[in-house]
């Protein structure tokens, strides 16, 4: 079980990795799940073997149809558990995702469709990723990060990366980025590396490192 888990991980990687539209080579792969590249190696190498997961001539990696499928299931299930355990348990963003990282290996299909119709078949997790197989296209949106300064924002979701650390996630939460927030960019700092914000009616310093986890999409109105 915790072999498969492990491959698990890769193919969720590759998918969410593609589907923010990155180019996912072994270096890529690495740094996302903060493994050695000869891990990485090792590892997708296994899935090339069973069918997962492809190579293509320029050592871009990608997966088969099988392991998208796989890759889909997993993270479909995933994301309804966290919308399940924050809406319904009330549990806060970091600790439904390490329940849902633990319970996504152990539900059938049969428990997947229940949880799904009892709750109202969401589109996305509680951070705005959308659920594989709900129909709603992934919407353009760009790092916090790269935004012209001043801005007005709106929270489209958080970067899956960001949800591997508990404290992250709750600073977001905490804080008020949460799906369809609106954000307020007054000015950054690049000897810092900090953006000063509004959000609600606080003004928050967020770091460079953070901000590049939230994906936002412009606002029309720009501040004076």
């Amino acid at each position: 079980m915790e072999k498969t888990k492990g491959m698990d991980k890769y193919l969720e990687a590759i998918y969410v990795l593609h589907s923010e539209g990155q180019t996912v080579v072994g270096s890529k792969l690495a740094e996302y799940l903060g493994v050695t590249r000869p891990t990485v190696t090792q590892t997708v190498q296994r899935l090339v073997s069973v069918g997962f997961v492809k190579h293509s001539d320029s050592r871009e990696i990608s997966l088969t149809k099988l392991g998208a499928e796989r890759a889909e299931t997993i993270i479909r299930r995933h994301r309804l558990i966290e919308r399940w355990l924050t809406d319904v348990l009330e549990l806060d963003w970091a600790e439904a995702h390490e329940e849902a990282s633990r319970l996504e290996h152990a539900i059938s299909d049969r428990v997947e469709s229940r949880l799904a119709k009892i709750l109202g078949f969401p589109t996305t997790c509680p951070h705005g990723n959308v659920i594989p197989g709900s129909g709603v296209p992934i919407a353009k949106a760009i790092p916090l990060s790269e935004m012209s300064i001043p801005s007005t924002v709106t929270v489209n979701r958080i970067f899956e990366h960001a949800e591997e650390d508990a404290e992250t996630l709750r600073f977001f939460e905490t804080n008020g980025f949460v799906p369809n927030a609106k954000i307020f960019l007054l000015s950054s700092t690049p000897a810092t590396g900090e953006i000063l914000a509004q959000i609600r009616d606080s003004k928050i310093t967020i770091p460079f490192e953070i901000a590049k986890r939230i994906l936002v999409t412009m606002v029309d109105q720009k501040i004076r």
